[in-house]
């Protein structure tokens, strides 16, 4: 059985993320481009990506990703917020898939809130049928950042390493990959004067404090957030490792699938 791979493209990657609901379409092409390259039939790969300009502008107006509690039924915006989010977030999704099959990928996307229900901003359950499908069949299976409705309360939003976080548990991958702008983890954010190549779990602690959040709206928490959700990973999984790096650079990602340690690696 071939090697598989949880790869995100970060929101800020792909989205002009300072510019509300503002593709990156030269750039969405180029990174297509770069998987198709890398991609064969032996290939297992399932892609995640970001909201960035489009979910996030949305979820902060609304503060979705803090539920949607039934003690807000009394103003219905909170529900409309919840609609404009998963509206936003589709769109890009669009986006993303067009690049994809115009590049010669077999992708479908697979919308995580029409399968997938949480709890307290996790997942609860995740129906993943369709998806182990689409990896059998040789398909691209595509998720993404989501509302999703949440038992306790009543709607949220789960990111990608969210979605993650479960996958990795249920898949078993050896690498997560998270493609940004960022180089990698900054130990110094945002002064971005001393790049960490790898951090083990145990020195994690030392430098988490200059890790930082992210430098734009992220209502998911930024690069703090994705290295804390990676580091419960690796501590339950010791032998995965997740590749944190910039596919700003053309050929970055394409170095990062091919194994070569681009940016930041974290793992045991």
């Amino acid at each position: 059985m071939a090697e598989l791979i949880l790869l995100k493209l970060g929101g800020s990657l792909i989205t002009d993320k300072d510019r509300p609901y503002t593709p990156r379409l030269e750039k969405l092409k180029q990174l297509a481009d770069e998987i198709a390259a890398f991609w064969t039939d032996d290939v297992r790969l399932v892609l995640g990506h970001g909201s960035g300009s489009f979910g996030h502008a949305a979820a902060k107006k609304y503060g979705t990703r803090d539920g949607v509690a039934p003690r807000r039924d009394e103003d219905d915006d909170y529900w409309k917020g919840f609609s404009e989010v998963w509206f936003q977030a589709s769109q890009l999704n669009r986006f993303v898939v067009e690049s994809l099959r115009a590049a010669g990928l077999p992708a479908i996307a697979l919308a995580p809130v029409a399968a997938v229900s949480a709890r307290e901003v996790k997942v609860a359950a995740w129906n993943l049928h369709p998806l182990r499908s689409a990896l059998q069949a040789g398909l691209l299976p595509v998720i993404y950042g989501d509302v999703i409705f949440d038992e306790a309360l009543g709607g949220t939003i789960l990111s990608t390493e969210d979605l993650f976080a479960h996958l990795a548990r249920e898949l078993c991958p050896k690498r997560i990959l998270l493609a940004g702008l960022e180089a990698g983890v900054w130990e110094d954010f945002p002064a971005r004067t001393r790049l960490a190549r790898r951090v083990r779990l145990p020195s994690y602690e030392a430098i988490r404090d200059g890790i930082g959040a992210s430098s734009s709206v992220d209502v998911t928490g930024g690069m703090a957030a994705k290295v804390g959700e990676m580091f419960e990973l690796i501590r339950a999984m010791p032998g995965l490792t997740a590749h944190i790096f910039s596919a700003e650079e053309a050929g970055n990602l394409s170095r990062a699938l091919a194994g070569e340690e681009v940016g930041t690696v974290l793992s045991a």
